[in-house]
């Protein structure tokens, strides 16, 4: 699938997960979602801010490396970076929140649009490929979602798309490992997930010797720190895959711990 491909995935989650933070009442965007200290709320407001700083960091880097400079100015400050980030979207009501992510995703939408496969994209740490800038953004939509949904007690229908972040969890093995400060495991290890539709997608050499199957959406659950080993249904054979699985992170940003057993 070409960028725009990707593109076309991303609108298509973000509408969705607008059609799900639509239905609810005003009373549960207070509400704390599984992210400690973030309400419903929060969740719609990271992705309103990131949105927009995508769509920043696509048409003007120099800016967005300016907002950058700034938030590490921030941090080694000691100030509350993410408070800062976060305070014009407190204040809005659940109504102006939705409005304002609503806007940030057409902006992002709108600036992607010249995007090509060769091109790079500047973000937090080292630029990235157009596709895999998108497809992070995929990814932040559905994990956020999951944590929404956790919070009002729904479900959701999942798609294909899930073949995106599935991905994503398979090539970041390293970076999970990196990321943490240790040497990345170079045992192979095959990964087989049906998908929602009930194809099979397949990740890693044939004939590795260890290997990982289940449901897709369990794997993209446990990459994306959403859900706990234990409360999947995923099938582990050998003592790497375990391992991986054990610290599986699919995003950026400093190493954490998903959570605990339900």
């Amino acid at each position: 699938m070409d960028v725009m491909g990707v593109r076309s995935d991303l609108i298509a989650e973000q509408n969705a997960l607008d059609r799900i933070v639509s239905s609810i009442e005003t009373s549960q965007w207070g509400l704390e979602s599984p992210s400690p200290g973030w309400s419903v709320a929060d969740q719609i407001a990271h992705l309103a801010y990131f949105d927009n700083a995508a769509a920043l960091a696509i048409s003007d880097p120099e800016q967005f490396q300016n907002t950058v400079d700034d938030l590490l100015a921030m941090f080694s400050r000691g100030d509350d970076a993410e408070a800062s980030m976060m305070a014009s979207y407190r204040s809005m009501s659940p109504d102006e929140l939705l409005e304002s992510w609503r806007e940030a995703r057409l902006t992002l939408a709108d600036t992607s649009g010249d995007l090509t496969d060769k091109r790079r994209v500047v973000w937090y740490g080292p630029s990235m490929g157009s596709k895999s800038f998108l497809t992070a953004r995929l990814m932040e939509v559905w994990a956020h979602g999951q944590d929404i949904l956790d919070a009002v007690g729904l479900e959701r229908s999942e798609t294909d798309r899930l073949h995106h972040i599935a991905q994503l969890g398979f090539i970041t093995r390293s970076w999970s490992y990196i990321n943490r400060g240790l040497e990345p495991s170079e045992t192979p290890i095959r990964v087989t997930l049906e998908s929602p539709s009930g194809v099979i997608w397949e990740f890693g050499p044939d004939d590795a010797s260890e290997c990982i199957s289940g449901s897709a959406r369990d794997f993209c659950l446990v990459t994306t720190q959403r859900r706990n080993l234990e409360d999947t249904s995923i099938d582990i054979h050998g003592d790497a895959a375990l391992e991986w699985l054990m610290i599986a992170q699919a995003f950026a940003g400093p190493a954490t711990d998903g959570p605990a057993p339900r």
